[in-house]
């Protein structure tokens, strides 16, 4: 499962206390297991916005521990390839750079789902499909894409 950095953002913004504990038990079932996928995009999205966006924030030294340990998920790092392929997705749904960009690190994972906020919950995108992490949660979820390499 490829999880965006908005989920990583909210499991540390303690301003959120509905989406909180939601983000926070993704997390931990994709920890346990260890089923969850992220790129080098959204590692640099999450480490921005929580040093910098979240009040109060994460000091450095704490956010790079996080940044750190999710780099046990072998995060995919943005090559030309890559930029090719966001920018297809970009040009056939009409999805912004950025979503285009996730959309294409997870394609490249393989996984069956992306864990997102920012795309419609249920939308079904080159065998992915988008799950809001605050409409499903992962008991619910977990269980379906088995085969995929992500799984």
């Amino acid at each position: 499962m490829f999880v965006d950095s908005n989920v990583l953002v909210y499991s540390r913004d303690g301003s959120e206390p509905e989406k909180q504990p939601a983000a926070r038990a993704w997390l931990r079932a994709l920890w346990e297991s260890r089923r969850g996928r992220v790129s080098v995009q959204v590692l640099e999205e999450f480490y921005v916005t929580v040093t910098g966006k979240l009040d109060p924030g994460l000091a450095a030294p704490e956010a790079r521990s996080d940044v750190r340990a999710l780099g046990a998920w072998d995060p995919v790092s943005i090559d030309h390839s890559l930029l090719d392929a966001a920018w297809d997705l970009e040009d056939r749904y009409g999805f912004s750079y950025w979503d285009s960009l996730i959309l294409a690190a997870a394609r490249r994972l393989d996984c069956a789902h992306v864990l997102t906020e920012d795309l419609q919950h249920g939308q079904e995108v080159e065998g992915m499909t988008v799950v809001n992490p605050f409409r499903r949660g992962p008991s619910e979820t977990l269980h379906e894409g088995r085969g995929r390499r992500e799984e």
